[in-house]
């Protein structure tokens, strides 16, 4: 039995994280490190009001980092210095440093360190890579992928993700990180990457849009383009070959269209549970989660993205 504790008591913990762990059989929600009560109050857990507190319970076996992307980094370190396994939301870490020392931390104590790159775990998405593993539209040669959504100006819910000092970056980390893991679960090594951020629209701290471009060691091309600057919501996914095309359009959806095919394949009730599920696995065979596998490259990418002219 793997007892977590979770910190960070926000939407994507109540919605989903803490519903992850509820359902898993060999996991347990131990403890929510919280100020707040009132946030602790519906689960049956202790309730820690601080990470040091948390880590120093010999009991506790696992920490979900759910908080703003700027605590990311320590409280990880933290945790898995206290030797306790982590799973941090994404964005991984505010910049490429961090994201080293996390990485580095993990492998010098021995502990398991994944991201929350979900996306990678969709039924549809695992269908796709064994399509084009196996040829379906030839040699693939461009992927295309965009999430188009509008957030405004004004205070409002998570508006701690336009404050760069919080959230280190704006649709660039926060939904373009998601895409850029699918490119590297489905086409492997990265080579290079380069981006282009402005503020179209939104002057707030962070850019309002962002379009990256990553090529792979095999000729492969990837597009992830980025936006909360368009009432019309967009989320696709198109890839190219020299023999055809595959749709997965949305790519949040069931649908997946491919030369001589169609298939409708349904994501998990919970998004999150995968995860869970990984990690409780991984304990048990002593090996990473696939995650962490191209984790640090996929956000010292998406980093370096943020400085890198167009070339």
């Amino acid at each position: 039995m793997l007892n977590w504790i979770v910190i960070g008591i926000g939407d994507i913990a109540t919605r989903r994280v803490i519903p992850a762990i509820q359902s898993e059989p060999r996991s347990r929600l131990y403890g929510l490190v919280t100020r707040d009560p009132a946030k602790a109050a519906p689960y049956r857990s202790s309730r820690l009001a601080t990470l040091d507190e948390a880590v120093s319970d010999p009991a506790a076996h696992a920490v979900y980092v759910a908080t703003p992307v700027f605590l990311h980094a320590p409280q990880s370190i933290q945790s898995l210095r206290a030797g306790k396994h982590v799973l941090c939301e994404k964005p991984m870490a505010m910049n490429e440093a961090e994201a080293r020392s996390m990485v580095q931390t993990a492998e010098g104590t021995g502990r398991t360190f994944g991201v929350a790159y979900y996306r990678r775990a969709y039924p549809k998405v695992q269908r796709a890579k064994q399509l084009l593993d196996a040829g379906i539209i030839g040699k693939a040669v461009l992927a295309e992928l965009t999430c188009h959504e509008w957030r405004g100006e004004k205070p409002g819910h998570r508006s701690w993700l336009l404050d760069p000092a919080q959230a280190g970056g704006g649709p660039l980390y926060d939904i373009a990180s998601h895409r850029i893991d699918v490119l590297n679960f489905l086409f492997g090594q990265p080579s290079r990457a380069c981006g282009h951020l402005s503020n179209a629209v939104h002057q707030y701290g962070v850019e309002d849009n962002a379009t990256v471009v990553i090529d792979y060691v095999d000729g492969m091309r990837g597009i992830v383009d980025v936006r909360w600057h368009s009432k019309v919501r967009r989320d696709e996914c198109r890839i190219r070959g020299t023999d055809g095309e595959m749709d997965l359009t949305p790519l949040n959806g069931p649908e997946l269209i491919y030369p001589g095919g169609r298939e409708n394949i349904p994501n998990h009730a919970n998004v999150h549970g995968p995860h869970d599920r990984e990690l409780c696995g991984c304990r048990s065979r002593q090996s990473p989660p696939a995650g962490q596998r191209s984790v640090g490259l996929l956000d010292r990418l998406g980093h370096r993205a943020v400085a890198a002219k167009w070339r």
